[in-house]
């Protein structure tokens, strides 16, 4: 654990109303944590040292921090900043209360060795601070005693009894304490704006998106009840409840407990996992390039493992553990049984489970416990139901080869899906490496190749000899032929709605305007501006919100903003299948103004807008690249984080008053093509006021 790595006591040195807050600490040899800012070029966590804001005090200067260890990590290829051994960090305030009061601060850190990093610590802690009884006195002339007593604190024990408890404001210098007041004056227009989109919009898109959430999840769980890890399985269990128990009754209990217990631990692995990295954090790692690469290996290993190149299995001592403790029988006995289970199955669940898990991050809250109570719920009902009606059982087919053909061809799809994360990388970094052509080539080939598979063409290891094609195999490969056909057009610039979500846009090919420059070439290049850039459905689009808003007033037409992500999938959904529709455009093409602001751009900004500031949540950031500008725009205006995210304004910025656009409520073309034109009517009507 993290904290077994650093030991730390925070006191306050107090002299009449001037008082330091020292942190003392001590990391243990051999490991290190970070400085307080890390260079720019270092992927680390930084440590945190944060005094909460209070009417009680006022902060004096910032956080005093010894001189760091800087050096090159040549295996990493980062410059490393960081501290050992002991050291101390301080924060002066100026006291104004009279009475006696609690102090809050954030204390967040990250243990390193030379080898690897543990997760980051983080808690806030309370300590206790003196009134002042003379407010009227000025700061000591002389810190000099004050200075000796903080030394003084060189011989004291570490760890002493410390309070903590949770709060998310914090405040450290002036600068963010002026964003501090923005921001909170965001957060008053942003309630109001959220009351006029709870009186448009009646459907809780959170609510939509949570139960799109449990049945992708209960599905992917029906998907993995017929792999080969799992099915077997069933008839076995449910044999052992039913033959076991001295009474139906019994065993359909224990089977019952059984389901209980699977939906129980993956519901803990939700938890844990968000726990451990925390909802934001996921979802940041979810458009993260490095994160994207990482998880389009270990897909492709997954794929590999279930096209049978290898088996992947978790150590047999973890299962043999959890199998012994099955015999202590009662809930404790099913509910290792069922832990087992997991532990076995995992080759088979492991990369569905993976997916899941950052899919639901992704959306942050109860997403991940929402996933994994729809997945496992699927995994369980089986054992459940086929204890009370046994002779179901008769129903099911015998295990055979059929189930090595369905992991085969969740290796297929898996090798499919783990492109999606490669293009997510290469759309972050921008390297044109994975451009639209070729992502639709390499799923052109992996689908053919599955569909030749289907139809007995190929046979991998593992493979049973196929004498003849079953009836649902013959329409399963015709079907997967079929979809490889509608691809091909996609070649030569076809939108392929179907899969809208997957491939990188248009915009991000080697033929933006389609093969041989498209029927609407000319009309783009006569009518260019300045600052524009081809966007989706050949639209011409801004990337700066000052141009965009500029240019708005000039022409006298609405300004359309246009919150989106390069590895948004439901943004990619919405510029094929919904911003082509006839009708709408036509007035996003002419009757707005468009500005696309990408929340995951990584172009570093100006040094002189390299500013840091306070989420309306009191977290702070250092805004580094355009995305961290756009992603802290919509945040701050309208907290919101999720994309796409429309809004309508007029050419002095104000947003029109017709609420936003989103993809859970306007997916649907006749939907956002009425909030289009109730738009365009408000702009008008704004006007002649």
């Amino acid at each position: 654990m993290p904290e077994d790595k650093v030991d730390w006591e925070f006191k306050v040195i107090q002299d009449g109303c001037d008082a330091t807050i020292v942190g003392k600490m001590k990391v243990d040899e051999h490991w290190h944590i970070n400085a307080l800012t890390l260079p720019e070029d270092n992927f680390g966590i930084p440590t945190t040292f944060k005094v909460h804001k209070s009417d009680n005090y006022i902060l004096s200067g910032e956080v005093i921090e010894p001189t760091p260890t800087e050096e090159f990590d040549e295996v990493s290829e980062e410059n490393l900043r960081y501290h050992t051994g002991r050291f101390e960090l301080k924060q002066k305030i100026k006291v104004k209360s009279k009475d006696d009061f609690q102090l809050k601060l954030d204390f967040g850190f990250q243990p390193c060795d030379s080898v690897k990093c543990l997760f980051p610590f983080e808690e806030t802690f309370t300590v206790d601070v003196k009134g002042c009884e003379d407010l009227t006195s000025s700061a000591l002339d002389d810190n000099a005693d004050l200075d000796e007593a903080i030394d003084d604190l060189e011989g004291s024990e570490l760890n002493e009894s410390i309070s903590d408890e949770g709060d998310d404001n914090a405040s450290v210098t002036d600068d963010v304490k002026r964003n501090n007041v923005e921001t909170e004056n965001a957060g008053v227009v942003s309630d109001e704006k959220k009351q006029k989109e709870k009186k448009k919009n009646k459907n809780d898109p959170t609510d939509r998106s949570l139960w799109w959430i449990f049945a992708v999840s209960f599905g992917s769980g029906l998907l993995a009840l017929v792999t080969p890890c799992v099915f077997p399985m069933i008839p076995m269990t449910v044999s052992f409840f039913t033959k076991q128990s001295k009474t139906k009754k019994q065993g359909v209990n224990n089977a019952i407990k059984y389901g209980i217990s699977i939906i129980v631990i993956y519901i803990l692995l939700g938890i844990l996992v968000t726990a451990i990295f925390g909802a934001e954090s996921l979802n940041k790692m979810s458009t993260d390039p490095i994160f994207n690469f990482v998880f389009f290996l270990i897909l492709v290993v997954f794929a590999v493992s279930f096209l049978g190149a290898f088996e992947i299995r978790l150590p047999s001592s973890w299962a043999n553990k959890a199998d012994s403790k099955a015999d202590k029988g009662g809930f404790v006995g099913i509910f290792f049984m069922a832990l087992a289970l997991a532990l076995v199955s995992f080759s088979c669940t492991g990369p569905i489970v993976g997916i899941l898990l950052v899919q639901a991050a992704s959306e942050g809250g109860l997403a991940p416990f929402i996933g994994m109570f729809g997945f496992s719920l699927a995994l369980a009902l089986p054992f459940a139901l086929f204890a009370a009606f046994p002779g179901w059982m008769n129903t099911l087919p015998k295990s055979g080869g059929w189930l090595n053909s369905v992991k085969v061809v969740l290796g297929f799809l898996e090798l499919a899906l783990a492109f999606k994360f490669l293009s997510n990388a290469d759309l972050a970094l921008q390297w044109h490496l994975l451009e639209r052509e070729v992502f639709i080539a390499i799923w052109i080939g992996v689908f053919l190749v599955l569909a030749l598979y289907l139809f007995g063409k190929i046979r991998l290891p593992h493979d049973s000899p196929i004498e003849k094609l079953s009836v649902g195999r013959t329409l399963f490969g015709t079907t997967v032929l079929i979809f490889v056909i509608y691809l091909i057009p996609g070649m030569w610039g076809a939108p392929l709605k179907i899969i809208s979500a997957f491939p990188p846009p248009m915009s991000y090919s080697e033929a933006p305007l389609g093969f041989g420059g498209g029927g609407s070439s000319a009309n783009t290049k006569e009518n260019y501006i300045e600052g524009t850039f081809l966007g989706p459905q050949n639209i011409m689009v801004f990337h700066e919100y000052d141009k965009a808003l500029a240019h708005a007033k000039k022409v006298d037409k609405p300004l359309f903003v246009d919150f989106t992500g390069h590895n948004c999938v439901n943004c990619r959904k919405m510029e094929q299948s919904v911003w082509g529709e006839p009708g709408i455009l036509e007035m996003l093409r002419d009757d707005v103004v468009i500005v696309s602001l990408y929340v995951d751009e990584r172009i570093d900004l100006p040094k002189e807008e390299q500013v840091t500031v306070t989420f309306p949540n009191g977290r702070e950031k250092k805004l580094k690249t355009t995305g961290d500008k756009w992603s802290f725009k919509q945040v701050s205006e309208y907290q919101v984080t999720a994309q796409p995210y429309y809004i309508l304004q007029n050419g002095e910025g104000e947003d029109l008053d017709i609420g936003p656009a989103d993809y859970q409520n306007h997916s649907n073309p006749a939907d956002f093509r009425k909030w289009l034109e109730d738009g365009l009517n408000a702009y008008k009507n704004d006007k002649n006021k």
